[in-house]
């Protein structure tokens, strides 16, 4: 199906990543960046899929977002129980887009709810009720963006050089992000902050998206290839490392992007805080730990090209993790938008979902 592009200046000096046009679900094209600020109409259940799968929009929070708004596309000018089947359809289509990321399912779940509530009650249509939850669920994620990013920020000292992985910020949410929020937050509060940026490989998010966000914002960033990290750690020239989640279990474990856990060991061997910033709705109450986090595994030519150009021969074989599993013992805190958590996590993180 082919997507309608529309390629334009921001209307403003922050972009929002996933907006609600009144007929379509306008996105930023994250596959071009930084390269081109590009805009995708998607007009059905299946175009939000095909987003979702070519990681032309990413990140947790706003893969939830997006997928809540793709379930109110498909009833959209429909009515009577072919709606109803036509909502289950994309349920069940952007429920297996990705794997990993906890807030698809959420965020599908309270789709699923109200459907069901609304089919049993008749007192208001199908497409006016899940249209109504999913943008209450695109309003949600702007404001708990903005509370994670003000906790976030309280811990975070004038002067700090941060290091992050991947892209946690506004590209990855409806909202200002979660581990950049509080980034953001800081440097409005006058403290002065400078990142340091992963390239983040195979797809490079954080050196084409965190650091276009920075950018964007005139925050001094700096990108290194992954493996710098280490060294950069052991110089001193590093304050903390801030990254976000993709799922959290009761305990404390968490997905993250590949490289996360690496970075966690070697944050903990060099007495460097490794913070975590993410909404309560990435804990998953129903994982014990960690080892219940399914990994998605992506596709071999994520790593064998690099822009269209072969880099590893045919021969070769590919393994392509798209997350890894950080222990909950390598991890300082987790930011939420209710509040600061420290170890030990697992009553905690009970007690917070409960």
């Amino acid at each position: 199906m082919k997507r309608k592009r529309v390629c334009r200046k921001s209307r403003s000096s922050e972009p929002r990543t996933v907006e609600w046009t009144g007929t379509t679900v306008r996105i930023i094209d994250q596959t071009v960046l930084p390269e081109r600020l590009s805009y995708l109409e998607l007009s059905s259940a299946e175009m939000v899929a095909e987003a979702i799968r070519t990681m032309r929009i990413r990140g947790a929070p706003a893969i939830g977002v997006v997928a809540a708004l793709g379930v109110a596309l498909s009833v959209q000018g429909r009515a009577g129980p072919g709606a109803r089947k036509l909502a289950l359809e994309a349920i069940e289509l952007l429920q297996s887009t990705r794997p990993t990321a906890v807030n698809l399912s959420w965020a599908l779940g309270r789709m699923r709810r109200v459907l069901e509530r609304t089919s049993a009650s008749g007192t208001q249509s199908m497409e006016e009720a899940l249209l109504s939850e999913a943008l209450s669920i695109l309003k949600e994620d702007r404001e708990l963006c903005r509370r994670i990013g003000e906790n976030g920020a309280k811990l975070l000292r004038d002067g700090w050089t941060v290091l992050t992985h991947c892209n946690a910020g506004a590209l990855a949410t409806a909202g200002m992000g979660t581990a950049l929020a509080a980034v953001y937050v800081a440097v409005n509060a006058g403290k002065r902050i400078r990142v340091i940026a992963d390239e983040t490989r195979p797809l490079l998010q954080g050196a084409r998206l965190t650091a276009w966000e920075l950018v964007t914002r005139k925050i001094e960033v700096t990108v290194v290839c992954d493996s710098a990290a280490a060294w950069l750690m052991k110089q001193g020239k590093v304050d903390c490392v801030l990254v976000g989640a993709d799922r959290v279990a009761r305990n404390g474990d968490l997905a993250n992007k590949v490289g996360s856990y690496s970075l966690a060991i070697v944050a903990k061997e060099h007495g460097i805080p490794f913070y975590v910033a993410c909404p309560y709705s990435t804990i998953d109450e129903s994982l014990p730990d960690g080892s219940c986090i399914p990994v998605e595994e992506r596709g071999e030519d994520e790593v064998r090209l690099l822009a269209g150009k072969t880099m590893v021969p045919d021969e070769a074989h590919v393994y392509n993790p798209a997350f890894d599993i950080v222990p909950h013992e390598y991890v300082t805190a987790i930011i939420t938008e209710k509040d600061i958590m420290v170890p030990p996590f697992a009553e905690k993180l009970c007690v917070a979902k409960g």
